[in-house]
């Protein structure tokens, strides 16, 4: 960028930095809510609990679907990133 061009667009300068930032928030926020070490613990200490006796087949057999479905739903977003 010239100088002539760097002063004509310095009065959207904030806006410009507040989008790039809200860019790197909405990436942060796909990144953790597409990760699916969280749901494999969650699986993990579901069977633990069901082993345990803590919860009852028909509670671990929901949210085990549950789960499944978001492990679906997350590896179907990460094969639609190039």
């Amino acid at each position: 960028m010239g100088l002539l061009t760097s002063l004509l667009t310095l009065p959207v300068a904030p806006v410009r930095a507040v989008v790039w930032a809200a860019q790197r928030v909405e990436e942060k926020a796909k990144d953790e809510y597409y990760d699916p070490a969280p749901v494999w613990r969650e699986l993990a200490d579901l069977e633990r609990r069901l082993l345990k006796g803590e919860i009852d087949e028909d509670t671990f057999d929901r949210r085990e679907d549950e789960l499944i479905d978001r492990l679906t739903e997350i590896a179907e977003f990460r094969q639609q990133i190039p």
